[in-house]
């Protein structure tokens, strides 16, 4: 057990600055999928309901549609039986970051373009979508997103 410290934390140190800013994580900054909300502004409220059924795991609704410049308010709810979360980004910033939690499953996200829900529990988070384009939400707990726990948000 102490060689695996030592290994990670000696690839880390490996690692280029540039590599460590996570690109599925948002920390203030616009991103290509646009910045955290105003939760004083006004916003449209978007209700998604994480779930597993049928032997799938999925977002209810799977495709959101919304205006370049509007602020949305999404009103999740984990109506699943397990852990799930909702990670909003580019599909390539997603993809790269679920390579990353395979890695360490236990990741959680409390940022401002994701959220964790446990089974039963509701949570909020405030998004602008400053640009046009479609972009991905997902499940990236491993082998959620493979289960189906994946959407698309188009911006117009």
């Amino acid at each position: 057990m102490k060689i695996q410290t030592i290994l990670a934390a000696l690839a880390a140190l490996c690692i280029p600055a540039a590599a460590l800013a996570d690109a599925g994580h948002s920390h203030g900054d616009e991103r290509a999928y646009g910045q955290p909300g105003d939760p004083k502004k006004p916003a449209r409220i978007v209700q998604v309901t994480m779930r597993e059924a049928d032997g799938r795991m999925e977002f209810v609704p799977r495709t959101i549609e919304v205006r370049k410049g509007e602020q949305v308010k999404f009103v999740l709810r984990n109506n699943g039986a397990i852990d799930h979360e909702i990670v909003i980004a580019t599909l390539a910033e997603n993809l790269k970051h679920a390579e990353e939690m395979r890695k360490n499953p236990d990741m959680e996200h409390e940022d401002p373009n994701a959220r964790r829900l446990a089974p039963r529990k509701t949570g909020e988070m405030v998004w602008k979508f400053t640009k046009a384009g479609e972009f991905d939400f997902s499940c990236l707990i491993p082998g959620h997103r493979e289960a189906g726990m994946t959407g698309k948000i188009i911006v117009k």
